[in-house]
């Protein structure tokens, strides 16, 4: 879990870091950059509320739920993070880390792009497209099965763990158009 929060941050930097350079080129204003970072900063951590709604919704007759809902009371963000770690690859029926979310929010990705400029809500889109693709990378590359158990939870017929890899270009295809699309919204 430490490593994955690197990952995100690191990708999330990466991002921010081109699209800035590109906007400070064309001299786009420093509001519009600010709004970025904080889209961008956000996104990358935001669909980790799927381990809360797990806690909460999903399964919350669980022992680690209890002792979720008992450091969230608390306020025991130390705790809350040590279970988080201990237990994020058991959680593998989330409600946004599933394949169906994935489609649904790269549409949902295009009609943001196609009906706004603002900022925030648009760096916000692709940060939430990253943070999926990191995950999907990182679980492909521990264990594939890892990540078709719950990338295709609920599902009765999977993807073959074979083409996960192209499914996960796919997607990262999709990412690398709508990053192009954050560079020139502003331009």
């Amino acid at each position: 879990m430490k490593h994955e929060f690197r990952y995100h941050l690191l990708a999330s930097s990466v991002t921010f870091i081109i699209v800035a350079i590109f906007w400070v080129i064309f001299k786009v204003d420093t509001p519009s950059i600010l709004s970025l970072f904080l889209g961008i900063f956000i996104g990358s951590f935001i669909l980790d509320i799927d381990h809360f709604l797990f806690w909460f919704f999903l399964k919350p007759n669980l022992e680690e739920s209890r002792l979720a809902r008992a450091a969230i009371r608390n306020k025991d963000f130390k705790s809350i993070h040590k279970l988080l770690k201990a237990s994020h690859q058991t959680h593998h029926n989330l409600i946004f880390h599933h394949y169906f979310f994935q489609v649904i929010l790269v549409l949902f990705s295009f009609f943001v792009f196609t009906l706004t400029n603002n900022t925030f809500v648009t760096s916000l889109v692709v940060s939430l497209n990253l943070h999926l693709i990191i995950d999907e990378v990182i679980d492909y590359s521990n264990n594939p099965k890892t990540l078709q158990k719950w990338l295709f939870a609920r599902e009765e017929s999977q993807l073959p763990a074979k083409f996960l890899n192209r499914y996960i270009g796919v997607f990262s295809l999709f990412l690398v158009i709508f990053v192009i699309f954050l560079i020139i919204s502003q331009l």
